[in-house]
């Protein structure tokens, strides 16, 4: 390269700006350390109504995984039938905005909110989201703990508060508290009055007795769906029982939400148990049913205030650097987490 062809100072400077690192995925595959590769990539802007985040924290939920693998099938309908419409599978942040749309008026740069991206995913150095999906970080949380909330701690409050219908003074029975949802609904069903019961392997039982539940059940110990007890609300996060026995858990006029429970199937994984709930439902006095959460910044709010008074804390397992986000998957996928894995962005 001759003299006059090199780069000048300026142009160098703008070519830092337009780029940025990120994790990306150009097709689909189960295994992590197959699909998503750590590069730099071209730094989004934003159109009106947008705003630009600068990342700070990430992290990992069953959701990444799923749109990572494009499984179970359905999911490619809504995320792209070939290849993934979005490279990046990462669903939650915390960071400050960086820049704001035409429009947009209940954020500003600088301010500090955590939340959803719009399209593209979360694990990158900046990301486009909007604000209807964003919510001003609680005051009391770290970057990293904030972004352990969004997408999980979304679940957990629609599952118990709406679906549910928890109310104080009920038995409440989370299968599965261990977990990123799970340590979330335990949580708000105490922060609503419920004596709660968790149900967790033994590893993970002083961590689900840590976040506050009443009673802890290791499941590997102890079947809880015996009928030996009875709850007014199950949530079921983690599990595989057949409605049957879960039914069996549950007073004659109780609520049963599934909100997840995977059998690994490439066509419905776990959902025909869903859909039998639904079916069944109408026939019986209990209410057993499931739902697609709602991601949006009303219910962020709530969430805000619940962390804000105390009532409810990200229980964070272990964080990663965003270079490392591969490793960070793969230690949810291997079922070690008790809580969130996050993934921090310098």
């Amino acid at each position: 390269m001759t003299t006059d062809q090199r780069p000048t100072a300026e142009q160098r400077r703008t070519s830092e700006v337009a780029t940025m690192k990120a994790i990306v995925q150009e097709g689909y595959g189960s295994a992590p350390e197959d699909v998503l590769r750590f590069t730099e990539t071209p730094r989004p802007t934003i159109g009106d109504g947008e705003v630009l985040v600068r990342v700070r924290a990430a992290s990992v939920d069953r959701g990444t995984w799923h749109l990572m693998a494009g499984l179970p099938y359905p999911v490619r309908l809504a995320f792209g039938l070939r290849r993934p419409k979005f490279t990046n599978p990462g669903r939650n942040l915390a960071g400050t905005v960086e820049a704001v749309g035409a429009g947009v008026t209940g954020f500003r740069p600088g301010d500090e909110v955590f939340g959803v991206p719009g399209g593209n995913g979360s694990f990158a150095e900046y990301v486009v989201a909007e604000p209807g999906k964003l919510a001003t970080k609680p005051a009391n949380l770290s970057f990293a703990e904030a972004a352990a909330v969004p997408i999980s701690g979304l679940t957990a409050l629609q599952a118990v508060r709406d679906h549910a219908r928890v109310r104080a003074g009920e038995k409440v029975l989370v299968i599965g508290a261990s977990g990123g949802v799970g340590s979330f609904a335990v949580q708000i069903a105490k922060a609503l009055g419920a004596e709660v019961t968790g149900v967790s392997s033994t590893a993970k039982v002083e961590a689900v007795r840590a976040l506050g539940a009443d009673h802890v059940v290791d499941y590997t110990r102890e079947d809880v769906t015996d009928g030996s007890h009875r709850y007014d609300a199950i949530v079921d996060i983690g599990g595989n029982r057949r409605l049957s026995q879960l039914r069996r858990a549950l007073t004659p006029r109780g609520r049963l939400v599934i909100v997840g429970g995977e059998t690994g199937g490439r066509w419905l994984d776990g959902l025909d148990r869903q859909f039998r709930a639904v079916l069944l439902s109408p026939f019986i006095s209990q209410k057993l049913g499931f739902f697609v959460s709602s991601e949006n910044a009303a219910d962020l709010v709530a969430l805000r205030e619940l962390v804000e008074s105390g009532q409810v804390t990200p229980a964070i397992d272990r964080t990663y650097p965003l270079e490392e986000t591969v490793a960070a998957i793969r230690h949810l996928l291997d079922g070690r987490a008790a809580g969130k894995v996050v993934v921090t962005v310098p």
